[in-house]
């Protein structure tokens, strides 16, 4: 099946992630310059197509009127994108919180994909979005807490997610949980499995697969027992694990990034010991983007995708100013669509 249908995002959020005021740490990049330096970009005539974006303060304010969201709607749309997938603020410090926490926890959790829920509303009546899922995740950061009764938390984290669910299909809206070792009851393969087996609704839960974390699972960073592969491994081995890991991911993968990954883990602020980001043309990325996204992508019209967005989050901001950064991140979009 080609993959010529499908429309390249590049993400927002590598503006916001890892940056802030604290020591150590570089500021955020607005929204409005992403954007330009999204549209910026550009490989022989051909140009991203749209944008995802994470919906918090400083990019946007949650609580934001509709008006002030057609407004922002308005300066993606003039710049020639269109919405794609929307990451709920379900962190905690942002809306939300922990969806294996207290009571009161899952509640701002909730609460927090249901704004995200009227926010995709307003995006799409305005004629702004017309395809792409909210993306969340289990808000739990680490793996310790989960540790000390795995089945109960990951137990707590399925009735959210479940209640999650059908808050986005009252609202015509699926939800994609991302894969990272750092999120308590996501962070392997096979944990992943469980928790997306255990809600199981699949028409409205599915999974956000991105290279760069997935890589990881196959390594079992923060589940070892659930490793695929063993230090040293060769490229047939490599592959073999890969097709293991994906053909039981794959069937659930709703929304999927592009990126690349150099096997270590990395992290900047509150976002810490997660997978590595590297630039598209890193010599020491371990991925065959194009290839590798092809286990991903395999009928990937008849699980709703649209769209393949690029992820490269904690970047330097140096790096994330530099046009060359982004012509060469195309570039690699390209390849995967045009493969």
């Amino acid at each position: 099946m080609s993959n010529a249908s499908l429309k390249l995002h590049n993400a927002m959020w590598p503006g916001l992630v890892g940056k802030g005021d604290d020591e150590g740490q570089e500021p955020p990049i607005s929204l409005d310059r992403m954007l330009d330096l999204s549209a910026g970009a550009d490989v022989d005539g051909q140009k991203f197509d749209g944008i995802d974006y994470f919906l918090f303060l400083p990019h946007t304010n949650p609580e934001a009127s509709d008006d002030e969201l057609k407004a922002i709607a308005d300066s993606i749309t003039g710049r020639g994108f269109a919405i794609g997938s929307l990451v709920a603020p379900v962190w905690p410090g942002t809306v939300g919180d922990s969806a294996m926490g207290t009571e009161e926890q899952r509640g701002k959790f909730l609460d927090a994909v249901k704004m995200a829920c009227r926010i995709a509303k307003v995006f799409n009546e305005h004629g702004a979005r017309n395809y792409g899922v909210i993306r969340i995740d289990s808000a739990e950061f680490g793996v310790e807490k989960w540790r000390e009764d795995k089945s109960s938390n990951t137990g707590i984290i399925v009735e959210t997610f479940k209640e999650a669910a059908r808050i986005a299909a009252d609202h015509g809206e699926r939800l994609a949980a991302e894969g990272e070792i750092c999120w308590a009851g996501m962070h392997s393969w096979k944990d992943m499995l469980d928790l997306l087996e255990g809600v199981g609704m699949p028409d409205t839960l599915g999974f956000q697969a991105d290279l760069a974390h997935t890589y990881l699972y196959t390594l079992g960073y923060n589940a070892p027992e659930h490793a695929l592969l063993q230090e040293g491994y060769s490229e047939e081995e490599f592959y073999a694990a890969y097709e293991q890991m994906t053909d039981k991911l794959r069937p659930w993968t709703i929304d999927f990034h592009v990126a690349q990954n150099d096997g270590q883990v990395h992290g900047a602020g509150d976002h810490d010991k997660t997978g590595k980001h590297c630039p598209a043309d890193d010599s020491n990325g371990k991925l065959d983007i194009t290839r590798c996204s092809q286990y991903w992508l395999k009928d990937f019209e008849s699980r709703g995708i649209k769209h393949i967005c690029w992820d490269g989050c904690m970047f330097p901001n140096s790096t994330l100013e530099n046009p060359d950064t982004w012509n060469v991140i195309l570039k690699a979009m390209l390849d995967v669509r045009d493969s």
